[in-house]
């Protein structure tokens, strides 16, 4: 049995823009609802940030399948008059505007409340709703620096953003969290729900080991680049052919099986200042060029067959390319524009699933004017 259009019926308006509420509305519409994302006369401003797929935004093409596109401009009466009959006839409102723009307009919860008192009203900020930080514009980058993750991400001379948008999505994937469990809410009291989600907060909830490193422990992990800032060995190592493994010991099982079938070195197993993982990174440096040196005698192959034979994790450090190109990676098409693209697909199972389309800007817009017109 597979997971197939469990939220078929709900109906989802989006006043969405970037990556955040988007990628919430990707999850639920993946899902089976069906989702109408409204958008400015001159279009989501993710539709331009770069012509990577076809001549078009990878972002908006990677987070926009399976959605029906409106251009709204609610500053208008007739088109907030269009959005405010959609919010009344649906199950969820999704948004994330500029920081008290939706509210400005006369969308704030109270009133969305009063318009559809079931409806769940999911508002995603940047900052929060608070008197300081109302007006506080924020992007993805721009919070990974305000909670720390520059902090402990990157090299010891240089701190460094993680390499996607992980703000953004750790927050559209609280959203539909969120919104999945409003949705349960509901269907047990009758009642909708609002709720409030913020970027900072999302991200620095994932912070909290460093966090509580910092608050009871040692102090807050240093950036160790691809080492761990409490575990060893752990990073990458060099093979006699130049190429890496990545390899990350979790405990002293694995260090013993390690040290007999990988490095066949019975003497490093029983090492005392190795013995414990305390000890082994508190002996690091030394530990990890004798791990070095007994790599670069052996080939990439060679190892990887005593890695697997002797059951110790490890992984390739591969380039994007190499993931396009990975024997596990599940890809799916998603129609964009007049032509087909491959996706990597969402790790939950789905069965029979019809390729979903990408909208263009306003494509449903005079069919929905006609549905919502009364």
């Amino acid at each position: 049995m597979y997971l197939q259009n469990e939220l078929k019926g709900i109906t989802v308006i989006s006043v969405e823009q970037a990556v955040a509420a988007p990628y919430c509305t990707m999850l639920l519409a993946d899902a089976g609802a069906r989702v109408i994302k409204i958008e400015r006369p001159d279009g989501d401003f993710a539709r331009g940030y770069d012509s990577g797929v076809k001549g078009k935004s990878t972002i908006f093409a990677w987070l926009n399948r399976g959605k029906e596109s409106i251009a709204l401009n609610i500053t208008k009466k007739e088109d907030k008059t269009l959005l405010t009959r959609m919010i009344a006839k649906s199950d969820v409102l999704v948004s994330n505007l500029a920081p008290g723009a939706f509210r400005r307009l006369g969308f704030s919860a109270n009133a969305v409340r009063r318009l559809n008192p079931k409806i769940i009203n999911c508002a995603i900020s940047g900052y929060g709703d608070s008197d300081t930080t109302t007006n506080k514009k924020a992007y993805d980058f721009l919070i990974q620096g305000e909670v720390g993750l520059c902090s402990v991400t990157g090299t010891k001379e240089q701190p460094s953003r993680v390499g996607i948008s992980i703000t953004d999505i750790s927050t559209g994937l609280t959203a539909f969290s969120a919104i999945l469990r409003g949705i349960i809410q509901r269907g047990q009291n009758g009642k909708g729900v609002d709720i409030e989600l913020s970027m900072f907060d999302v991200l620095a909830e994932w912070m909290n080991m460093p966090l509580l490193a910092y608050r009871y422990g040692e102090g807050a992990p240093s950036r160790t680049a691809l080492s761990h800032s409490f575990i060893a060995p752990y990073g990458a190592f060099e093979t006699k052919d130049k190429k890496k493994i990545l390899i990350s010991i979790q405990n002293e099982r694995e260090w013993v099986s390690f040290c007999y079938n990988v490095l066949n070195s019975k003497e490093l197993a029983q090492d005392l200042n190795f013995c414990t993982n305390v000890k082994r990174y508190n002996n690091r440096v030394f530990l990890e060029q004798i791990i070095n040196d007994l790599f670069g005698k052996e080939t990439k192959a060679s190892l990887i067959k005593k890695l697997e034979m002797a059951n110790i994790a490890y992984s390739n450090l591969n380039s994007v390319k190499e993931l396009s190109n990975h024997k596990l990676i599940r890809n799916k098409e998603v129609y964009f524009d007049d032509s087909v693209i491959s996706v990597a697909e969402l790790p939950v199972v789905t069965e029979n699933v019809v390729p979903k389309r990408v909208p263009s800007l306003d494509q449903h817009g005079k069919a929905l004017r006609n549905e919502f017109s009364v």
